[in-house]
């Protein structure tokens, strides 16, 4: 059999960290008396990297060494907020023992920084599960640039066309169809209608198995 992988963003794929990520960026911002509104973060913040959020909302270029205090800063305040709290979309971890059961590589492509992503693969003992992890530091572009996703499948020896992006942001569907992967719509954040146009939408992992998966791989749309 042809080798094949699924990879997976974290943040609203592997689990529902988004609503705690808002509760980090509301205190962070009101710390440096920076506005905001629901609907900014629905629209600059979800999948999108700190350097275009702190950017957005404070704005002004944030670059750099800034860039690291203010990110080191806020993301704390999220594992601190989320630490006691870690947990899955439903029947993610069945989904992923199905994957590995049936012979498929499995990776995670985070434009969140490494320690989130540890955080929440140790919480979830998924890191032995992992042929690869990636996270903002492995990358000079971020979503929706695809470079995460390609660089994934080159470490776990995958051609991009035998690989399944799972993502929840405009971004993240975009950079994994700008790898040439089929992607399948986590609408955990977002509606269909506000995401670019996937080949499978699931709420949650009871409604998707290998099966489907390998017919999506099988299809040239």
């Amino acid at each position: 059999m042809k080798q094949q992988c699924v990879i997976f963003d974290m943040d609203g794929v592997i689990s529902h960290t988004n609503p705690h990520h808002v509760k980090a960026f509301e205190a962070f911002f009101d710390k440096y008396k920076v506005p905001y509104t629901n609907e900014e973060f629905e629209e600059h913040m979800y999948g999108k990297h700190n350097s275009y959020i702190m950017t957005h909302f404070f704005k002004r270029p944030i670059a750099g060494e800034e860039l690291l205090k203010l990110e080191d800063e806020k993301e704390g305040m999220f594992r601190e907020i989320y630490k006691d709290k870690v947990d899955t979309i439903p029947h993610y971890l069945d989904f992923l023992s199905e994957l590995k059961s049936r012979g498929f590589k499995t990776a995670v492509a985070t434009s969140a920084p490494r320690a989130n992503l540890d955080l929440i693969a140790n919480a979830l003992k998924i890191t032995d599960k992992m042929d690869s992890m990636m996270s903002s530091e492995d990358v000079t572009f971020h979503k929706p640039n695809p470079e995460v996703y390609l660089k994934s499948a080159e470490r776990v020896g995958v051609s991009p066309s035998d690989c399944v992006v799972f993502e929840d942001s405009f971004s993240g569907v975009t950079a994994g169809l700008n790898a040439g992967m089929k992607v399948v719509g986590v609408l955990s954040t977002h509606t269909k209608e506000q995401l670019p146009v996937c080949d499978f939408y699931i709420n949650d992992y009871s409604e998707i198995n290998v099966d489907k998966i390998i017919e999506l791989l099988n299809s040239n749309s």
